[in-house]
């Protein structure tokens, strides 16, 4: 398969934008990466490797992150940190004129109020892109963590 220079474009300055909205802090700009039908997941590699559908995070649609935007930033009660993605290249899967099939490397580190850094999260992100213009929006993203085990202080998006 030949990899336009394009979609490689598009989908690494997505998966950019992506990481710095999370990392900055923006949650409220996070469900617009995604397409009004989308999917999103966060799931263990066993789990994936078994076909296992469900997932420690869900959602079939773009309204359904937006309440977990919302319940994040107004309801739900967790000790502050934040996140620090690193980011690998992404290889394009398949490609059409509609978008494409994606799946990158990351390794997520999560900074606590007192300074303390740790590995939170490991793993790959399993996406398929939609294409508008000069921009790439998430169409499904299935976060597969290599760790079967999830922190609990799953708070923020992957």
């Amino acid at each position: 398969m030949t990899v336009t220079v394009d979609a490689f474009r598009l989908i690494s300055r997505a998966q950019g934008e992506y990481a710095r909205c999370i990392d900055d802090g923006r949650m409220e700009d996070w469900p617009g990466f995604f397409e009004e039908d989308c999917h999103y997941r966060i799931t263990t590699a066993a789990n994936h490797s078994e076909g296992l559908q469900a997932g420690v995070i869900w959602a079939d649609n773009r309204r359904m992150l937006t309440d977990r935007v919302s319940a994040l930033l107004e309801a739900n009660i967790y000790e502050a940190h934040t996140y620090r993605h690193i980011l690998g290249q992404p290889a394009i899967l398949e490609e059409s004129d509609e978008g494409a099939r994606s799946e990158t490397g990351f390794l997520v580190v999560r900074v606590m109020r007192d300074g303390s850094s740790d590995i939170f999260a490991t793993g790959r992100y399993l996406d398929r892109y939609r294409f508008h213009g000069d921009r790439a929006r998430l169409a499904e993203r299935v976060v597969v963590c290599d760790s079967s085990t999830i922190d609990t202080l799953l708070a923020l998006p992957l």
